[in-house]
């Protein structure tokens, strides 16, 4: 690291342009220019320290070593910058450190951690920890495989994972990044997930938030190890093929004393007005997206976790309540636009710049929105008007989807549209479709708890909803525990109930979720699944039966049939139009007695006579199981 001494003699890693591009809003690689940085002044080893606060009229740094006093190390300005700047020698890494703040503001004094320290102590301790960026990494190959080719062609099936109850020591004890790294890396082997998806890591001073009340936006939490163990974990991933996405937070941000809220005695990140400054849901602050350091401190946390930690995509969260002013507020309660509408302006650009920058610095990766409303063009290129976010959680299918599958299944005639109404939007953007852990918190259960019927009837509800998932185009998400049936709603506080793998109904969900991973892995047909050209009904009108019939189709002509019975009741001599004649074969069926079914179906296969139903020439003769899906194919069809 180079350091500089300015006109006045001060050591700096600062230059003139990065004053100017911190102070514009376009620095990037803040967190190599912020915070405290190991080097060596003159043959004296020590550590520089920045922090911007421009209202404060004294800043000094505190720690181990000084006996936290607070007025023994002041840092200088730099110019009107707003960064208090300065070289401590003798501070090296692994000590703790705070910044003491004595505002402009009518003597208002803080302690404050670093806001971009890249390690805190482990809470509920709130000291900034001297770190610095260095690991040896081994995951080349998998960046250059990533870089060479688009993600969004390739399947998606990623495993939502909360790192602090996924697994747990046989004492109860969270386990560590490097204890989790292989056993997480196994699973996601074993059951074919593409992808793990984090919930945050970021450091955050309540374990109940689940890391969405975010205080270190550069520094993962300190309470499963270093910030080179978060690296071992995230190497020993992509060394193994998974990818890793980082659910990241810049939507709003907790109000704990020693964090980013009121920092220099002013609403420094926030903004001042409770109606634009405050969330209502959350009790947290929202950023300021129009004050131009706020959007470089952003900017550069998002290209850290890209960049200098090898994620490979952002999971953004609570995107609608940064797009709309008006977000979970009553008239009178917020501030319109310049033009008078709810639309924030400011955050629509910090979206649009967001991807944009991190897209052209990190080649390959995928960011996506968690957004609930119908705004445009989210996952569209910017340069069209759109957010350029690469994905976009369908949160519309996940409402409509476990609404329809809670009722009875004499009821479901009557709300055939609720699996249907997808595809009139399907394509408009590019989805994920989400059963994520916002549906079994909050006492609303578990994804096996809310399936009606009886125990058989419950499993073979849930298989289906999971079929008829990974039947519908888009990229996949499922919450940890939902794979093999967890009958408790999701608690942060303990590990899964691992235990239900030793009972055969759980052990038959689990294998059918493998299945269909390899499946998706295998089939061009459900490949295809951001083009309209993937995705052709058969009959989308049988109501009164309750069964679903489409068709997948691969870019090469590849088909393949899915057809979902909503209903306990078998149905036998089921006639369902197809394009081909000859023989099918049934590649996948839910009701298979390997994943606690039946054993209704197909014999392995059929053959398709000249017969025409749905207006196609050919039909074949089904067996439907009850509350199951089938998957067919051609039989001379191979597979990739």
């Amino acid at each position: 690291m180079n350091a500089r001494k300015t006109q006045s003699g001060q050591v700096s890693l600062l230059s003139e342009d990065d004053l100017y591009l911190f102070n514009q809003g376009s620095h990037l690689l803040l967190y190599d220019k912020l915070g405290a940085h190991p080097l060596e002044v003159n043959g004296t080893a020590g550590t520089y320290f920045a922090v911007w606060a421009p209202n404060a009229h004294a800043v000094f740094v505190m720690g181990d070593f000084n006996g936290w006093d607070q007025h023994d190390t002041p840092l200088k300005p730099r110019g009107s910058s707003g960064i208090w700047e300065g070289f401590r020698p003798g501070v090296g890494l692994g000590q703790r450190y705070k910044y003491h703040i004595e505002s402009k503001n009518l003597g208002y004094q803080v302690d404050k951690a670093d806001p971009l320290a890249f390690q805190a102590e482990e809470p509920p301790l709130t000291a900034s920890v001297v770190s610095d960026l260095s690991y040896q990494w081994g995951d080349g190959d998998w960046l250059a495989r990533r870089a060479a080719g688009d993600a969004l062609e390739r399947p998606m099936a990623i495993y939502e994972v909360h790192l602090g109850s996924w697994r747990r020591g046989e004492d109860g004890r969270r386990l560590g990044y490097r204890e989790i790294a292989p056993l997480l890396a196994d699973y996601c082997l074993e059951l074919g997930f593409t992808h793990v998806e984090l919930m945050p890591v970021m450091e955050h001073p309540f374990y109940g938030s689940w890391g969405y009340q975010t205080t270190g936006y550069f520094a993962p939490s300190r309470r499963y190890g270093s910030l080179q163990d978060f690296m071992f974990l995230v190497d020993h991933l992509h060394q193994r093929g998974i990818g890793l996405i980082l659910d990241w937070v810049p939507s709003h941000f907790p109000d704990d004393g020693h964090g980013l809220s009121f920092f220099d005695g002013t609403h420094l990140y926030e903004h001042a007005d409770p109606r634009q400054g405050y969330h209502p849901d959350w009790h947290s602050a929202i950023f300021n997206y129009g004050r131009d350091e706020v959007r470089s401190f952003l900017l550069s946390s998002a290209m850290f976790w890209l960049k200098e930690m090898h994620a490979d995509g952002l999971r953004v969260d609570a995107v609608a309540s940064m797009l709309y002013l008006d977000y979970s507020r009553r008239d009178g309660e917020w501030i319109p636009n310049q033009y008078g509408g709810n639309e924030n302006l400011e955050a629509v650009q910090f979206l649009q710049r967001l991807n944009q920058e991190t897209y052209a610095a990190n080649p390959g990766v995928q960011n996506i929105a968690e957004e609930s409303t119908a705004w445009p063009m989210v996952s569209r290129p910017t340069y069209l008007g759109g957010l350029g976010f690469g994905l976009k959680w369908d949160m519309g299918w996940m409402h409509d989807t476990l609404s329809y599958f809670r009722r009875q299944p004499v009821h479901r005639k009557f709300h055939h549209n609720q699996l249907t109404f997808r595809m009139l939007y399907a394509f408009t953007e590019n989805f994920v479709l989400a059963l994520s852990h916002d549906e079994v918190v909050h006492g609303k259960g578990s994804l096996l708890g809310k399936m009606p019927g009886d125990d058989w009837q419950k499993f073979a509800n849930l298989r289906l909803l999971y079929c008829y998932q990974y039947g519908q185009p888009a990229k996949k998400l499922l919450f940890m525990g939902g794979e093999f049936g967890q009958w408790a709603e999701w608690s942060h506080e303990a590990a899964l109930d691992w235990h239900l793998l030793a009972y055969p109904p759980h052990q038959g969900l689990q294998r059918l979720v493998s299945d269909l991973n390899r499946l998706y892995a295998r089939q061009p047909a459900l490949q295809e699944d951001l083009r309209p050209g993937g995705f052709e009904w058969v009959d989308c009108n049988d109501a009164d039966n309750s069964v679903l019939a489409f068709l997948r189709w691969g870019r090469q002509g590849q088909a393949l049939l899915v057809v979902c019975n909503f209903t306990p009741v078998p149905r036998s001599g089921y006639w369902v139009g197809v394009n081909q004649g000859g023989p099918w074969r049934e590649v996948l069926n839910s009701d298979a007695e390997i994943y606690g079914g039946s054993g209704w179906g197909n014999l392995g296969g059929l053959t398709a006579g000249k017969r025409s139903t749905h207006g196609r020439p050919y039909s074949l003769n089904l067996t439907l199981p009850p509350l199951a899906a089938v998957f067919l194919q051609p039989a001379g069809q191979a597979d990739l």
